[in-house]
């Protein structure tokens, strides 16, 4: 049974335009949370995609939906079709499926608790585990061979650009010399030594556990999760029918960075000066953006699942 909480449930759904007989994206499986609420709005006559390139999701997802009578006749009957593959490969798998045209999508790009607590996936710093982070163990690259291979101004880089983290720099030298005495191969070696380079005073200010920002950091970058997001939000998009609306929830300000400005661009029309006095670019809106900001979780689905409290929805729809 899966423990993952989905978040902004109510509010993507809300965002999302649902009605009977439409066919829905969900191109982040994970717990399954937000696939069955997807599923349960476009029913009857609809049909629901979800996609997750983490195989013992998929499984999970599986064992579940057999013991749910709903889900296992949505599966049987095609209505759910659930696909191991990453969401950056939306376009192709759709039209593999005979889907050329999506009314929505919906991608919730945070890791589900089920991945997180599960210490055999490297994910976690509060339970001990191989240096793993994959979330597709098809692919060859870990979080070990980032921090035993890079150079310390490379890890620094990643630190800051990934992270957030203020102390990039300390930590990229303290991990250099660790490495130096032994490789780092658990997730507790690491979490121990980034949790070396603060003091007592600073640890116990701090909201998060020391090693969050710099295991999220490594996390992005042996998943290529920022890359996946710019062609999925692209391929996404250009499967969506007039209409048809895109709700992606972030975690991290430079997957939120990427979709605010993905989504800017892609809703900007005519680019040629003023003084033309008519369009020669020929340049047109692809979306309109429906939500003026971002949206956030309310205060008392972050007093019941604390995971949410960094979540931002954006919504655009295709024009």
């Amino acid at each position: 049974m899966t423990r993952h909480i989905p978040v902004l449930l109510d509010e993507a759904i809300e965002a999302m335009d649902l009605q009977k007989g439409d066919t829905a994206v969900d191109a982040t499986l994970g717990g399954g949370g937000h696939t069955r609420a997807i599923l349960s709005h476009v029913l009857p006559g609809g049909r629901v995609v979800a996609f997750d390139a983490d195989e013992r999701a998929i499984g999970r997802f599986r064992r579940s939906a057999e013991a749910d009578a709903g889900l296992r006749e949505a599966m049987e009957k095609g209505s759910l079709t659930v696909v191991g593959e990453n969401f950056s490969r939306i376009a192709e798998t759709l039209r593999s499926l005979g889907v050329e045209q999506a009314d929505a999508i919906l991608a919730d790009f945070g890791f589900s608790s089920d991945q997180i607590d599960d210490a055999e996936r490297g994910f976690s710093f509060r339970a001990d585990g191989p240096l793993d982070m994959r979330l597709d163990g098809r692919t060859e690259r870990t979080a070990a061979d980032i921090v035993n291979g890079w150079d310390d101004e490379a890890l620094a880089k990643l630190f800051r650009e990934y992270g957030d983290e203020p102390k990039a720099w300390k930590i990229a030298q303290a991990i250099v010399a660790r490495r130096g005495e032994k490789p780092f191969t658990r997730t507790a070696e690491l979490a121990e030594t980034v949790s070396g380079c603060f003091s007592d005073v600073e640890r116990r200010k701090m909201g998060i556990h020391p090693a969050t920002k710099v295991f999220q950091a490594i996390r992005i970058e042996v998943n290529g999760e920022l890359s996946a997001i710019g062609t999925f939000l692209r391929e996404g998009i250009s499967v969506l029918g007039k209409g048809g609306r895109i709700a992606v929830i972030t975690f991290h300000s430079g997957e939120d960075a990427l979709v605010k400005r993905m989504f800017a661009e892609m809703s900007r029309g005519c680019v040629c000066p003023a003084e033309f006095p008519k369009c020669v670019c020929g340049r047109k809106a692809v979306i309109r953006t429906l939500s003026p900001k971002f949206i956030v979780p309310s205060a008392k689905e972050i007093s019941e699942n604390p995971r949410s409290r960094s979540a931002k929805l954006r919504v655009a729809e295709k024009l």
